[in-house]
């Protein structure tokens, strides 16, 4: 049988450095879609400097920045796990629900909560 060349085989998987942005890739079922989110998903770490609005640059201090770092670290190792994983139920949704915390956690909640430090520690 001829191969189809819009199927990925099994057996290809990429780089695990890459595995949390493929999760994220196969989490959206439309497939532009999936190649947006994973050029965003590699493109946002590039913003992370310019997100940073805290007054105070060490983390010390920042108890609520440290969670939100941590539950990030959390994701990533989920995202990276399921990245690994064969596309099926359980994972899908796992991906889906990772992805979307992935996102929400560095746009959102982020500059958020830096925000809410500057005015209680300022």
């Amino acid at each position: 049988t001829p191969a189809n060349p819009l199927v990925t085989p099994p057996h290809i998987k990429p780089e695990w450095y890459f595995l949390f942005a493929y999760a994220i890739l196969r989490s959206i079922p439309n497939k532009l879609g999936g190649v947006l989110a994973l050029a965003a998903s590699v493109l946002i770490l590039f913003l992370i400097p310019f997100l940073h609005k805290s007054k105070q640059r060490t983390m010390t201090f920042r108890p609520l920045s440290q969670i939100l770092f941590w539950l990030l670290t959390a994701n990533l190792l989920i995202l990276t796990w399921v990245g690994s994983q064969p596309v099926e139920h359980p994972f899908i949704i796992i991906g889906q629900i990772a992805s979307l915390s992935y996102f929400s956690i560095l746009l959102i909640l982020f500059p958020t909560i830096e925000i809410l430090e500057n005015k209680m520690l300022y």
